[in-house]
């Protein structure tokens, strides 16, 4: 195998100096003297050929090649901090780390139940989750922070992403309402939605689209009292009987006993798909794996996968 002679010591100085925009605020942070870093910055430019920076007034700028090499060195250095990591964990008995990243639509009800999946192994999991937009998650997953994203959408099918959308399921969805709130509703549903109070997802979510076809395919002219962003909040909110909510009909029972919440009517025709979001990888996962055949034979499970 070729030797590069890339000195790590010095890529990790450079990983610095690009996170912080600054040869002293790197210096600051590292404890070293900031002719130490100029150093090792002038020493790794050299064993490369290229120049990484570029001065842009008192900030220095990523050159073409130092964008290039800070995506590598993102990985690297991502990867170094899982293998810490993982290493700790064997103090504590513990064999496997599986990093999640949860996208704010999903249904953290529908997220806990797949990733019970991998917990199931006979291995010791240690699961670590995140949560945050859809967007940013894949840029986790990109540079391997995270081994899997839990999402209610595929990656679009133009991304220049090398990762792979796992279908694992789908569900109808059924709108939800307090007990007293819900009674107002249900008799003659879904002609008694008219002028309903709903609490919805945000126009950028991809059910909110089929939820306002549905509607408008009965008829129906509700009161959309909120938008939501973030799964859990609209859910409070209708914990807190706001107004009536969509969830996976499949979750009816789950529903309940979290929210209390009880069914108002099926919405028809109008399916949440769930995904698992991976890197392609040559050494797979097994928690990963564990998720892709989750709850096999449940209407959330399905054997499709596509490759984006």
């Amino acid at each position: 195998m070729k030797n590069t002679g890339l000195n790590f010591r010095h890529l990790y100085y450079f990983w610095v100096v690009a996170k912080e925009d600054s040869i002293t605020r790197a210096a600051e942070r590292l404890g070293v003297a900031i002719q130490t870093i100029s150093t090792q910055l002038g020493l790794l430019e050299k064993s490369i050929g290229k120049s990484l920076f570029a001065p842009q007034g008192r900030r220095l700028v990523l050159t073409e090649a130092g964008r290039i090499a800070m995506r590598y060195a993102e990985q690297i250095f991502a990867l170094g901090e899982q293998m810490e990591e993982a290493l700790a964990d064997l103090d504590v008995g513990r064999t496997m780390r599986l990093t999640v990243g949860i996208s704010d639509s999903l249904p953290k009800l529908i997220a806990s139940r797949l990733l019970a999946a991998a917990l199931a192994l006979p291995e010791r999991v240690k699961l670590v989750c995140y949560e945050d937009r859809f967007e940013a998650l894949l840029g986790e997953l990109k540079v391997h922070k995270l081994d899997v994203v839990l999402t209610d959408r595929p990656v679009h099918s133009g991304t220049v992403l090398r990762v792979f959308s796992h279908l694992l399921g789908e569900s109808e969805l059924m709108l939800f309402g307090m007990p007293a709130l819900a009674v107002k509703y249900q008799s003659g549903f879904p002609g008694s939605l008219q002028g309903a109070p709903l609490l919805l997802p945000t126009r950028n979510n991809a059910i909110r689209g089929r939820i306002d076809h549905w509607l408008e395919a009965h008829d129906v002219r509700a009161d959309v009292v909120g938008e939501f962003d973030d799964n859990a909040l609209l859910n409070t909110f209708g914990r807190n009987g706001l107004g009536l909510f969509a969830a996976p009909s499949a979750l009816a029972e789950d529903v309940a006993a979290q929210f209390g919440a009880v069914p108002v009517g099926p919405l028809h025709g109008v399916k949440e798909q769930f995904y698992a979001i991976s890197n392609e990888r040559k050494i797979k996962h097994p928690a990963v794996e564990a998720i892709l055949s989750a709850i096999h034979g449940k209407d959330l499970t399905s054997d499709h996968k596509e490759r984006t």
